[in-house]
């Protein structure tokens, strides 16, 4: 192949028409992501997009929308316990599971019902 697949670029879910607040009260104000301005080409679209570091997270506006039960983006985190405590702090509800060697992870699912995925590698 002469082709390379270099990086993640961004995760875009799905949220409601009007739901950009909210989006923001739990993606900027919770999770601790900084809004990104969108092209001017593709704000009449609506949605907002975040980025934190290296994950950029697009949320994007569906006028029939469903949040999906199993599909979810993963993302690993230093201090989870800490992370837990701040999210229940926030009344955000955590689901733990075990069923992964080697990773303390749980659950969430944003305002949207979107399902979320925390997790920190034991050995890393």
């Amino acid at each position: 192949m002469t082709f390379k697949l270099e990086r993640l670029d961004h995760i875009q879910l799905s949220a409601p028409r009007g739901s950009e607040e909210t989006a923001r009260g739990f993606y900027r104000d919770i999770l601790g992501f900084q809004e990104e301005e969108k092209p001017e080409t593709l704000k009449a679209n609506g949605g907002v997009w975040f980025r934190k570091r290296e994950i950029a997270i697009h949320i994007g506006i569906e006028d029939s929308f469903l949040p999906l039960k199993k599909a979810h983006p993963a993302f690993e985190v230093t201090d989870i316990g800490a992370l837990q405590k701040h999210l229940e702090r926030s009344d955000i509800s955590i689901t733990w599971d075990a069923k992964l060697p080697g990773a303390r992870r749980f659950y969430v699912k944003d305002p949207f019902g979107n399902r979320l995925e925390f997790l920190e590698w034991e050995n890393r």
